[in-house]
């Protein structure tokens, strides 16, 4: 395969290709560095993407995009302090979301549910990258840090009028992240 890409799984483009491909329009949430463009996709290797396309990671609830990032700030020797956020609410519609709202979705996709909220992607990037082959726009699926959903996006999948952004606010995700847990925030 071209650029050390394996092949994808025939089964598993069979399984994702009989699901049905379903409009969503609703408003989601995400959290990032202050200057960012909060509707800007990049191939980040996350839990969706292999990174060979560009997606936008969202969540269905505020605290859903924060508890995403803290996790990710928590990781680090030392939680950031310089850094600045902000949680943006950005209107969505969808045309052709992979919908896999609950665990038991993703089972039979084979992810393991008490594997789910660790850092081991390989699974949930090969049925991202499946669906993305497949023509979806995007997929729905349970948020790994807070009991909500997320929707990623396919950006490539989208036009300019299919997001928007409707409001933004700053937010100190260390503040947010003593008040859910009752604690600093330190390495997880």
């Amino acid at each position: 395969m071209p650029n050390g890409q394996k092949a994808r799984d025939l089964e598993l483009l069979d399984l994702l290709d009989a699901l049905e491909r379903t409009p969503f329009e609703a408003t989601v949430w995400r959290a990032v560095r202050e200057g960012r463009d909060p509707v800007q996709g990049h191939p980040s290797a996350g839990r969706w993407d292999p990174g060979r396309f560009d997606v936008l990671y969202t969540a269905l609830e505020p605290d859903g995009a924060l508890a995403e990032v803290h996790f990710h700030l928590s990781r680090q020797p030392v939680f950031p302090s310089r850094i600045r956020y902000r949680l943006h609410e950005i209107a969505v519609r969808t045309r052709k979301t992979l919908r896999l709202a609950d665990m038991r979705a993703l089972a039979g996709l084979g992810v393991e549910e008490a594997r789910y909220s660790q850092i081991l992607y390989a699974r949930t990037q090969e049925i991202g990258d499946a669906a993305h082959f497949l023509g979806f726009d995007g997929i729905l699926a349970p948020n790994a840090r807070w009991g909500c959903l997320n929707l990623t996006l396919f950006t490539d999948r989208f036009a300019p009028d299919d997001l928007g952004s409707v409001s933004s606010k700053p937010v100190d995700v260390a503040a947010w992240g003593e008040r859910r847990t009752g604690r600093r925030s330190s390495r997880e």
